[in-house]
């Protein structure tokens, strides 16, 4: 029961975060474009800060011998994902941008912000394999999943060049020098590293306040109408999990890969499919639900699918 309760005190934490940004926006404690301003700072601060820290502390040449199979793996159920995404979708609904929407929402979960946060604070042993085994994830979301789904075609295919510049960003330049030192051995000041760590602490918090300002812009009684994307919350956070769940008991995995797996498929839809299309003055409602009933739904249903990982398969 260790592993349940840690995640429900967890999911409380987690969401007592979300419930504070919700209270602030709501009241109008906080500045119109504070949504923005805190995607800034997770996105260009605290996200690399963690990733940085996380590597520089972790990744060693004997962690090298074995990050191949977390990548082959995560890249072969990526690729799994996107397929079964595809597939449900069209069942979904009859519209294309709606059923990209869908697709993009069931292929790539909130594996970075909100995986981020569960994993570091209920696996926190395993948490540099699970940002090695998101690492496909990433170039897949890069690659694929915003350029051919969630941005309009009206804006202009996606040149090869210009989603290669997609990986130019703080979190993977982070990775890239983390690996680096790590890998070199190099001990960092004292107080350098102290910065890191008190500034990649401030990822889990913010990116839960966030979330709770971004639904607290929406229009819940009209999104909350939407038939359709119950069904695919529940797809996503525990059809595709426990599909996996019972793949794992039948194919003895490693027990970090089963984690890493399941921890990224559990968690609810990612707020891409809001952030994205509405910069392009796109109906948002759809994501919006998505948005709101995933995150929901995942307090009670990330709790399960845990328990019943580390009761099932070890």
């Amino acid at each position: 029961m260790s592993v349940l309760s840690a995640t429900v005190g967890q999911m409380l934490v987690l969401f007592t975060y979300i419930l504070m940004g919700y209270v602030v926006a709501k009241a109008k404690a906080v500045p119109e474009n504070s949504a923005t301003v805190l995607s800034k700072l997770e996105n260009n601060l605290f996200v690399p800060a963690l990733v940085l820290g996380t590597f520089v502390s972790n990744f060693t040449v004997e962690k090298l011998g074995t990050a191949w199979k977390l990548f082959l793996i995560s890249f072969v159920i990526c690729l799994v994902m996107m397929f079964l995404a595809v597939m449900v979708s069209k069942l979904c609904s009859k519209d294309q941008y709606i059923r990209n929407i869908y697709t993009y929402g069931l292929a790539f979960s909130n594996f970075g912000f909100m995986g981020n946060a569960v994993v570091s604070a209920v696996f926190p042993e395993i948490f540099l394999d699970y940002l090695i085994f998101t690492m496909p994830l990433w170039t897949m979301i890069y690659l694929w999943g915003v350029p051919c789904l969630l941005i309009p075609s009206e804006a202009g295919k996606q040149t090869i060049k210009s989603r290669l510049k997609s990986f130019a960003n703080p979190m993977f330049a982070a990775m890239v020098i983390g690996i680096v030192i790590g890998l070199c051995g190099v001990k960092l000041p004292a107080f350098l590293t102290t910065v890191i760590d008190v500034t990649g602490g401030c990822m889990s918090p913010i990116a839960m306040m966030l979330t709770g300002i971004t639904v607290a812009n929406m229009n819940v009684k009209k999104v909350l109408s939407i038939k359709s994307i119950y069904v695919v919350s529940i797809v996503r956070l525990l059809v595709f999990p426990l599909v996996f769940v019972g793949l794992f008991k039948v194919i003895p995995m490693a027990q970090n890969i089963v984690v890493c797996t399941i921890c990224s498929l559990a968690m609810p839809l990612g707020l891409s499919t809001l952030v994205i299309p509405g910069g392009y003055g796109k109906d948002t409602s759809v994501a919006a639900g998505m948005a709101i009933v995933s995150h929901l739904l995942s307090a009670v249903t990330i709790p399960i699918v845990f328990y019943l990982m580390m009761n099932f398969i070890f």
